[in-house]
């Protein structure tokens, strides 16, 4: 019997871990849940790029805002970028930039070359705020409300279908509650 035992736990284990693995086979990763949605969105003050005035995130307190972290050396925030302009082009909610981890020359280059749909940009040289926000890698996308709580996080860059299916629709939804 204790033979029996000592043979069939090391297989059930090996069974429920093939489960998961399986599971896991189904997952998109480009959702992986944000410990942050539902919470108010990391307060912080950094400089802007384009001049030497700060910016505090306490300052977009009543407004719906769209946080998109980026950087010049970003081959994906190439990809998502003229989404970007297009979403600024439509003047549907304020779009504020956080350059990550960059040279501030190179991505004023960046912007000057591909354009800048930001409202302004604010610069992370050493990469704490995107740390507070739990960035891994650029580009990211944050939908913070009007009391400055984290309502969505997109990793990656953004898609076409993404952009029209979930972000557009989630700040028109949040804009209009009141």
């Amino acid at each position: 019997m204790k033979r029996i035992v000592l043979f069939l736990l090391p297989l059930f284990a090996f069974l429920l871990l093939a489960v998961f693995l399986y599971r896991g086979l189904f997952l998109n990763p480009r959702e992986v849940p944000s410990p942050l949605i539902g919470k108010p969105a990391p307060q912080f003050e950094l400089q802007k790029l384009q001049s030497d005035v700060a910016f505090s995130s306490k300052d977009m307190l009543g407004q719906v805002w769209v946080f998109n972290v980026w950087a010049s050396w970003c081959t994906p925030c190439r990809v998502e970028h003229p989404l970007f302009n297009q979403l600024a082009k439509q003047k549907i909610v304020p779009i504020i930039g956080l350059n990550y981890k960059d040279e501030p020359t190179n991505a004023r280059r960046w912007l000057g070359e591909l354009g800048d749909p930001y409202q302004f940009t604010v610069v992370d040289g050493d990469g704490r705020v995107g740390l507070d926000f739990g960035v891994y890698g650029v580009p990211e996308t944050f939908i913070i409300d009007k009391q400055g709580v984290i309502r969505h996080k997109h990793i990656g860059p953004v898609t076409p279908e993404a952009m029209q299916k979930k972000i557009i629709p989630l700040v028109r939804e949040l804009q209009a509650k009141s």
